[in-house]
């Protein structure tokens, strides 16, 4: 993969700290999900927002009734369909942020369903992001889903209830909630996915696709790989985290420029002016971007999963069909058209790990995270915003140059697939030998 273009639209790193504009990260889960961290409660989701630069995050799991429970306790209403941290529990934190992370993070309430269920001769398996403006709005949506499944054993419910019906039940409960399909590539579990999903937006909501106004790209995908479809062309696209640990919070993103609450962030998503565009994953660095099989190590592109039929070489078993392929299957077009800014970036961990030589998770990189943090200011300004010549001076050449290499898309893609998550690199072992030496 490594050389592959990038196909987005180039922007200077970045004007957009510079004016009075927030980023969002609305697709999260708390603890009561499965394989997620058990230290997900509020403040840890606060906390690490405020490292990241995020003003909005979403709740999670907004279907469980002791996550809900838990976030009348410790959130009190903002502006208008947002919340924050009680006082007490905000200036108990505060000694533990650093003084140049400033700000009060919001909360939206939303929430993740998996929608399983038989439509036209074929198993769909799709989930939704749930957006809802109210706590009251919450109840009732929590009362309607407990008659149909069990809402309580997982924050991501298990549903057979089918996209439209869902879509129905939700605005049935608020006409100013908003649903997302989320993740719209993923092979497994998504409104386009290979494995169960639909060709159209339409096939999948019918008479209430109206009601449908934008789409989760995913970590596999970005804007330019969805814009090449010209079906797509009417619905915004939006980038969210699905963080299962608060420290992934922002590895993707949205970017707003509008008034801070929720009637003005749900219209931008809509269509209405102020939303401004995403930060994405290199879309290689998701799990399910190329075709492959795992368990054999074996991946593909596009052109040569159907050379092979679909079939691994190794064992004969079907590969997983990923997220690039199905666009190249769908994509009636060369050339994206975007009209948003798109920044990718690479975790400010990943890009230490890189230069350190060893894992994101280390002590190593933890405390040259954390000295950045408190030297520099958020993570994501760090990445988009914070001029080189500061970033040197603080963190050394070599983390200049990655910063420089990763904001002009000068990386090498180490694509994944079948589960796997892929790699991006900013060096090869070459180049940092001697860049250290000079």
């Amino acid at each position: 993969m490594a050389g592959r273009a990038l196909l987005h639209r180039k922007r200077p790193y970045c004007r957009f700290f510079d004016a009075m504009k927030f980023i969002a990260d609305l697709h999260i889960h708390s603890r009561y999900s499965r394989a997620t961290s058990k230290s997900l409660d509020p403040e840890q989701l606060s906390f690490w927002a405020r490292k990241k630069g995020l003003a909005v995050i979403g709740t999670g799991d907004l279907t469980h009734p002791a996550w809900t429970s838990e976030l009348g306790e410790k959130l009190v209403a903002a502006e208008e369909g947002l919340f924050r941290l009680a006082p007490a529990l905000e200036k108990r934190m505060e000694n533990e942020i650093p003084s140049s992370c400033p700000g009060v993070t919001r909360f939206l309430l939303t929430g993740e369903i998996s929608c399983i269920y038989k439509k036209n001769g074929k198993t769909r398996k799709v989930h939704h992001l749930i957006l809802m403006p109210d706590m009251p709005a919450v109840a009732r949506f929590q009362k309607r889903l407990d008659r149909i499944g069990n809402i309580t054993s997982d924050g991501r419910p298990i549903l057979g209830l089918d996209s439209h019906d869902l879509l129905e039940i939700t605005l049935e409960v608020s006409e100013r909630a908003l649903l997302i399909p989320a993740h719209v590539w993923t092979p497994w579990f998504s409104l386009f996915g290979s494995k169960s999903g639909f060709d159209t937006i339409e096939e999948c909501f019918e008479d209430l696709t109206p009601h449908i106004h934008c789409l989760e790209t995913g970590l596999s995908s970005d804007p330019a790989m969805n814009r090449r479809i010209s079906a797509l062309d009417g619905y915004v696209l939006v980038s969210n985290s699905d963080a299962h640990s608060a420290s992934k919070l922002g590895r993707e993103a949205n970017l707003f420029d509008t008034k801070l609450d929720y009637p003005h962030m749900v219209g931008a998503m809509k269509g209405a002016k102020g939303f401004s565009g995403t930060i994405e994953f290199y879309p290689e660095a998701g799990k399910y971007h190329l075709d492959g099989h795992r368990k054999c190590r074996m991946r593909c592109e596009p052109l040569e999963t159907r050379e092979r039929g679909s079939i691994c070489p190794v064992c004969g078993k079907s590969m997983t069909v990923g997220v690039l392929n199905r666009v190249y299957e769908l994509a009636d077009r060369e050339k994206p058209v975007l009209t948003r800014d798109v920044y990718h970036l690479i975790p400010l961990t990943e890009v230490l790990s890189e230069l350190l030589n060893c894992g994101p998770a280390t002590k190593k990189v933890i405390s040259h995270y954390e000295a950045l943090l408190h030297d520099l200011g958020p993570e994501l300004r760090i990445l988009m915003d914070i001029p080189l010549g500061r970033i040197e001076k603080s963190g050394g050449p070599l983390l200049a140059e990655a910063i420089r290499r990763m904001r002009k898309g000068r990386v090498i893609r180490d694509g994944g697939y079948d589960g796997e998550f892929g790699h991006i690199y900013l060096f090869s072992p070459t180049e940092k030998k001697i860049l250290r030496a000079g």
